[in-house]
């Protein structure tokens, strides 16, 4: 049998890949790829860029190649026979990755090049390359004693299979809750949530509408249904799940696997000498210490508070004032925030949509990658796809093709929420030639209905402005070491900066004449709205500001204090909410249990990222505020110092060598229209 996944493509043959293909496939190539490091080491040094530092490249992009599409399926065609594929090779990847980094013969044969004279030799990205894997080598335990290196590996496979564990049981919680309703149970509803609705009832073969978690039918419940008892039920149903409240308590629940992750991190951090997970964490970013980041979000907190309370209070009184609402609930605070920000601003979400076609904010969103970078962004009709709804484009620097990716914007069952890019294939040098860089850019909007193309809202144009930004961070790499690549190398806490940074175009009047247009007419944003949606844009920004920092502060305090101050999640997380938060949730709240960036993703102890990035990519377009927002110069500057350079040297580097000088809060504090 041919297995698909070990065909050498430019592309993934994703029409030809079954599940039986995966588990074989990963084995084989670890099997290789073992032996291929013992006969490379056998010949022993000296060791060269040729000799150690290419060939292990290329087995590494040979695994990654096979795991990438197995990867991206399980997050967005996911079924019972791929996740049980996916499931078998988690351990057997993460045992590959224990036993690369403390292999003591790749140790000594990186540690030989890094202290040979040719080490000189090598240019930045080469021994930036052999630095970081000098550096990971020590945090995978290469110095462990035996005994503490096997229990390293232990530790690191049985955290692979959990973290895919809660991944797994947030997807099928989510699924699992649906409720078939009639428009009469949901007054409020704007149309384009009705249509969706009832297209999602009528694919299930009910009547009327149905409604579920996934955030195109969840989010216009909370911000725009009257009827208050079913936007708690559904909120209930949402902020429970995979837990131990809620309509399926117990099922799916999180719970002891949240418990023994902090457990398994917190021993992990111990094994390598570090006092705590969060310690272990900044070894790869860019923040000093927990110090730092704490007093990083501590300062954010106290310039936003006293605005964020106020809105707060704002709020509460309008509800009571021209609603009779005494006191406001969790499920209320979406629902009369809308109100409250069309009566001051006389704006709303559904006037905005009939202007954002999915299809003209891409084309503007290629615009202004076009104005900026000088690349056209062209679509690929033919190609073998995995899903009717995704499509492939590719991006042109006049005859050179730079990059591909595949764009899969939609919501539909068996897909992981949320948003986000990875990476399909790694910008790298194969003998002579350069592999184009390919990327996964994914989303959850609400899809076409009927005739209707997909609407978006303000927050979904931002959303594809975003993962698009990280895209460019990949795509538009000129590195050619693998480890360094893209986004590869980059510390956690620096790769936010090119995705935030392009979300203020979406703010511009000059940019969203081209991003916008009528759905039916192609007109663009009447001027008139087009001012009323930007005096909007700082609506209830202090209430939105202390909400990340909730996020971050419990998300830090919970790897920095684990097993030491904080033996519970639920009152760790009270205490954040009692210091920082406006909105506090009902007891039966469990927003951890869903909290898969930290539990299921990369950003453990890593979450403050969103913020430590955010003041960076304010400060950046600042320059570009001063000097023109399409202006050439300034981004062909934040092109060579931000996007090609990848991993290459280090970030704060990066930053001064395009802003001039170390970042300043202010321009994000200044863009959120919260007081220095």
């Amino acid at each position: 049998m041919t297995n698909p996944l070990l065909d050498d493509l430019p592309l993934p043959p994703f029409s030809r890949i079954e599940a039986d293909h995966v588990e074989p496939a990963i084995k084989s190539l670890i099997a290789d790829n073992k032996s291929a490091i013992d006969t490379l080491l056998e010949r022993g040094g000296p060791y060269t860029a040729q000799s150690l530092l290419t060939p292990l490249e290329d087995l590494d992009d040979a695994l990654a190649r096979a795991w990438s599409p197995v990867g991206h399926l399980n997050g967005v065609l996911n079924s019972d026979a791929l996740r049980a594929a996916y499931n078998a090779c988690i351990g057997e990847l993460s045992a590959y990755s224990t036993w690369m980094g403390q292999h003591e013969g790749l140790f000594q044969a990186y540690r030989a090049l890094a202290d040979s004279q040719d080490f000189d030799a090598l240019d930045e990205a080469q021994q930036k390359s052999v630095e970081h894997a000098l550096r990971d080598f020590r945090l995978a335990g290469v110095d462990l004693p035996t005994e503490k290196k096997a229990r390293f590996g232990d530790i690191r496979k049985r955290l692979s299979e959990l973290g895919a564990k809660f991944s797994e049981n947030v997807l099928d919680a989510t699924d699992a809750w649906k409720k078939s309703v009639t428009e009469d149970d949901v007054p409020g509803l704007p149309e384009t949530a009705i249509a969706v609705a009832r297209q999602a009832a009528e694919q299930a073969g009910k009547e009327g509408l149905l409604l579920t978690l996934e955030f195109p039918s969840y989010l216009p419940v909370m911000t725009y249904c009257d009827n208050e008892a079913l936007r708690e039920e559904v909120y209930e149903a949402f902020c429970t799940r995979a837990s131990d409240q809620g309509p399926h308590a117990g099922r799916w629940d999180n719970s002891e696997v949240i418990t023994e992750i902090l457990n398994l991190r917190k021993e992990m951090a111990e094994l390598l000498g570090f006092a705590s997970f969060a310690e272990y964490s900044l070894a790869t970013k860019m923040a000093e210490d927990t110090d730092a980041v704490m007093a990083f979000l501590e300062q954010l907190a106290q310039h936003s508070s006293e605005q964020a309370q106020a809105e707060w209070s704002e709020l509460e009184a309008y509800a009571q004032e021209r609603h009779g609402k005494t006191s406001l609930n969790a499920w209320d605070a979406a629902y009369y925030g809308e109100k409250l920000r069309q009566e001051k601003f006389q704006v709303s979400q559904e006037e905005i949509r009939p202007y954002l076609p999915v299809d003209r904010v891409l084309t503007g969103l290629f615009e202004v990658v076009q104005r900026l970078y000088g690349i056209a962004v062209k679509e690929v009709e033919d190609f073998d796809g995995y899903h009717p709804d995704v499509r492939l484009f590719e991006l042109h620097n006049d005859d050179e093709l730079v990059a591909r990716f595949y764009l899969d914007l939609y919501a539909r069952p068996n897909k992981r929420g949320g948003a986000w890019m990875d990476d399909c294939r790694v910008r790298r040098l194969r003998g002579s030639d350069v592999q184009v860089p390919v990327d996964y850019l994914v989303c959850n909007f609400t899809p076409p209905v009927g005739d209707t193309p997909s609407l978006l809202t303000e927050a979904e144009m931002t959303t594809l402005f975003h993962e698009f930004g990280h895209g460019l961070h990949h795509m538009l790499t000129r590195q050619t070491v693998a480890a360094v690549s893209g986004i590869n190398g980059v510390p956690w806490d620096a790769v936010e900066l090119p995705s935030q940074f392009l979300e203020n175009w979406c703010w511009e009047p000059e940019a969203l004449a081209f991003i916008s247009g009528h759905h039916e007419t192609g007109e663009p944003l009447p001027e008139e709205l087009l001012q009323r949606m930007l005096r909007a844009r700082n609506f209830q920004s202090g209430m939105q500001m202390v909400r990340q920092l909730e996020f971050s502060l419990f998300d830090f305090r919970l790897h920095r204090d684990w097993g030491d101050k904080v033996t519970d999640v639920q009152p760790l997380l009270d205490e954040v909410r009692t210091a920082v938060a406006v909105i506090q949730p009902p007891a039966y709240n469990r927003f951890q249990h869903g909290f898969s960036h930290i539990f299921g993703g990369g950003y453990a102890a890593g979450y403050y990222s969103y913020k430590w990035a955010e003041v960076l990519s304010a400060d950046a377009f600042s320059r570009f505020e001063d000097e023109g927002i399409f202006n050439p110069v300034t981004g062909a500057d934040f092109r060579r110092h931000i996007l090609e350079t990848g991993g290459s040297r280090d970030a704060m580097d990066s930053f001064v060598a395009f802003r001039g000088r170390k970042p300043s809060i202010e321009p994000l504090l200044r863009h959120s229209g919260i007081a220095a």
